[in-house]
């Protein structure tokens, strides 16, 4: 399989609230983040989400789609949010959030490893290809999410690829 780390920064003038509300209410994703075609809740989690489980299904720039189940693992109401993935992407995903004045600072840590065949026979030669897809996507939920909340995704806004981890085939 191969491995993936990346880390997306949104900056909005939004309060804190707002934006972990966004983010929580993961089945209305698809009414603001291009890309998102489908979230189904599979699990209800306990009062503050924990243990919830949500297949999520994924359209990209690329003429492909991925699919695979979050449960949340971690909440700590407006400063982190993590989960588990299984499905055609495995691995952890981190939201993190931090309010300065009127400024809210999201990040969000994503570690995982692609479990199709053909993404991994790919990956040595496409995974730049792979990691600007991507970033395209983590664009439109910053430029989305701005927009659902009538906010600013300011300019320090950046997706990057963390620095490559050594690539395995299992």
């Amino acid at each position: 399989m191969a491995d993936y780390a990346f880390t997306t920064v949104w900056r909005l003038d939004a309060p804190v609230a707002a934006v972990w509300t966004a983010i929580t209410e993961v089945e209305r994703w698809p009414l603001w983040w291009r890309g998102v075609e489908a979230v189904v809740q599979l699990r209800p989690g306990d009062a503050a989400g924990l243990g919830a489980i949500h297949r999520y299904t994924w359209k990209s720039k690329l003429p492909y789609r991925l699919s695979f189940a979050m449960e949340t693992t971690h909440v700590e109401p407006y400063r982190r949010l993590a989960g588990r993935a299984q499905g055609e992407l495995q691995g952890t995903g981190c939201w993190t959030f931090a309010e300065t004045g009127v400024i809210t600072t999201v990040r969000y840590d994503w570690n995982v490893q692609t479990t199709q065949a053909w993404m991994n026979l790919l990956a040595p030669m496409a995974r730049p290809l792979f990691a600007w897809n991507h970033d395209v996507v983590m664009a439109w939920g910053g430029e989305g999410l701005a927009h659902w909340l009538g906010a600013h995704l300011l300019p320090e806004t950046a997706a990057v690829e963390q620095p490559e981890r050594q690539m395995s085939n299992n």
